[in-house]
């Protein structure tokens, strides 16, 4: 089993903290925890005058720093279910991860426009 090296972590955390700004205004900071091949991705988000963490997902690391595996964290049950991102596929970029989960927890589908193989 492959751990997530230092530098891919670091990088991980930059592309994840950008896309969240560009794309995520509710998203106050990403927040990451990492353990073994995973790396679990919570949001900072404001409501009300509050924060509060919500958690996004987990991504599994399988030696690139560039397509990994996606699993939503699941509320109801306070687990991460492997899960395939709207291009179908059960991998893809993190940017992709995060923005399928922030599409849902946040209730903008809008978000998987972009990642739609039925787009022309």
């Amino acid at each position: 089993m492959a751990t997530i090296p230092d530098s891919t972590k670091s990088s991980l955390e930059q592309r994840l903290a950008i896309r969240a700004r560009e794309r995520w205004p509710q998203v106050a900071d990403i927040r990451m925890r990492f353990r073994a091949r995973f790396a679990y991705v919570d949001a900072l988000v404001q409501e009300d005058g509050e924060s509060m963490v919500q958690k996004l997902c987990r991504l599994r690391y399988g030696g690139s720093a560039h397509i990994w595996g996606f699993a939503i964290y699941r509320a109801s049950h306070d687990d991460y279910d492997d899960s395939v991102l709207p291009t179908g596929l059960p991998v893809g970029s993190a940017e992709e991860a995060l923005d399928t989960a922030c599409g849902f927890y946040f209730n903008d589908p809008t978000a998987w426009a972009d990642m739609d193989p039925r787009r022309t």
